[in-house]
């Protein structure tokens, strides 16, 4: 009897005018969405090798210069795209995508892609996300927000019980007719992705494994909400009624609840602003070394210990350059004062974070938001993970710098220069993002509150079926 009903609801659903209007919509947005994300996923990719290639061409084309000059002259790291910002690009357009590398400072990364639009980019635009988060469950509830009230409209629920199928039997059936044609739709969007991402020909910036659980967190999204739709259905005795208050639950989850997590976050846990920020640096810099200031108190600190521990009377007598060791404990001290002050940036990030976990609870959207973000790459802790490689790698290529100044000149010597050859032998930046199963321990809370909602939507659809 089940699948009679799947059936007759697959029937009656297909041959819906608003129906068939509406999943050839989304079908052409998906379509057009994927043509746009692929082809600025190719220019990003082919921007991306080309810049990091002619600024590694600068870096090694330098000539003979000191190396505390090139320290100064820096140089530039790239994010690369990530391939699954295809179809979630996440906070990906608001962070910048290159960071500028040099001695004494840690500087944030730059050319953000909204920073280069338009205001009429502010009205949205077509991307995978936004359909698969916005638009594929207002799909679903125009499938589903009359499938028990139809029949109590009609009369014909008196006539479906008479052929012997219980509520629970037909609820089931009911969600299983409008979950398929929502199934269908996602698996055929992100099969054509993984079709066009595995095309590519850097195709190791691309995961089947991490496709896959993008995949699966989004058809537990579509199935809280066809329990949520049928669940109205259930408890109203009309169609318009039951429209109304699942476009109502729609708006609630995928507007109104993000903007109430994200404002309760920051009245909790607010950023300091950016001059604040720059003044408290400035302070913790001035507390520690220099390498600029050989004649400070801490440098004079610095410069006994070494002259007793190598028992000499002049720095001169070092088998070292003193003023290549004091720049490499300069950076030293301002790298740690660096870390620390980021440090606690990312613990109110993580403060904010575990905000919006512990009220997930009122929207489905919010874990599936945030799933979908970390899967693909896209999330600020993704970002975060890029632009702390690239604090190592600028920490890494100072001592490389210095090491070379404090081992090949003497101290007061102010003509030396690296040969030319040398700058090539700064090993290149290479940035691996973090693996799925890194990310799904990340996301383990979030993944928690989609299965419990998928849970109660679930156990409250079996009690109302009870009290048709």
């Amino acid at each position: 009897m089940i699948r009679k009903t799947i059936i007759k609801e697959l029937k009656e659903i297909f041959r819906d005018g608003r129906f068939k209007f509406s999943a050839l919509l989304v079908i052409i947005l998906i379509a057009v969405a994927i043509v746009i994300g692929s082809n600025q996923y190719k220019n990003t990719n082919k921007q991306y090798e080309i810049s990091q290639n002619s600024e590694r061409n600068v870096w090694e084309n330098q000539g003979a210069k000191n190396p505390h000059s090139a320290a100064h002259f820096g140089t530039y790291v790239f994010k690369p795209k990530n391939a699954l910002a295809l179809l979630d690009q996440g906070v990906d357009k608001y962070e910048g995508i290159s960071i500028f590398l040099e001695a004494h400072s840690r500087n944030e990364a730059q050319y953000s892609a909204a920073g280069d639009q338009t205001e009429l980019s502010r009205f949205g635009e077509l991307t995978s996300d936004f359909i698969l988060l916005y638009v594929i469950p207002l799909l679903i509830i125009i499938i589903g927000y009359n499938s028990f009230t139809k029949e109590k409209e009609g009369g014909t629920y008196v006539l479906l019980k008479s052929q012997g199928i219980s509520n629970l039997k037909l609820a089931i059936a009911k969600l299983i007719a409008v979950y398929i044609p929502v199934f269908i739709i996602c698996s055929v969007l992100f099969l054509t992705a993984g079709i066009v991402l595995s095309s590519l020909s850097n195709y190791s910036a691309f995961s089947w494994d991490k496709l896959l659980s993008l995949y699966l967190t989004y058809l537990l999204y579509y199935l809280v909400f066809a329990q949520i739709v049928l669940l109205i259905s259930t408890s109203t005795k009309r169609s318009g009624i039951s429209l109304v208050s699942a476009l109502s639950f729609w708006i609630l989850s995928c507007f109104i609840a993000p903007k109430i997590a994200a404002n309760m976050a920051e009245i909790k846990y607010p950023y300091p602003t950016k001059q604040e920020f720059i003044t408290s640096l400035e302070e913790a810099k001035k507390g520690g070394l220099s390498g600029h200031n050989p004649w400070s108190k801490e440098a004079k600190k610095l410069e006994a210990k070494l002259l007793k521990e190598y028992n000499v009377r002049h720095v001169s007598e070092l088998p070292f350059n003193f003023s290549g060791y004091i720049m490499q404990k300069g950076e030293e001290h301002e790298a740690e004062v660096y870390f620390k002050a980021y440090g606690k940036l990312k613990e109110q990030f993580s403060n904010q974070a575990n905000t919006y976990k512990s009220i997930a609870f009122i929207s489905p959207f919010l874990p599936t938001r945030f799933l979908s973000m970390g899967i693909a790459g896209t999330d600020y802790e993704s970002h975060m993970s890029f632009a702390e490689a690239a604090e190592d790698y600028r920490i890494q290529t100072q001592k490389f710098l210095n090491d070379n100044n404090m081992n090949n000149s003497k101290y007061g010597e102010r003509g030396y220069k690296a040969d030319a050859s040398f700058w090539k032998t700064l090993p290149k930046f290479n940035y691996t993002a973090p693996t799925l199963d890194v990310i799904l321990k990340q996301q383990n809370t979030n993944m928690a509150v989609l299965v419990l909602w998928v849970f109660i939507s679930g156990l409250l659809l079996f009690i109302s079926t009870k009290k048709i």
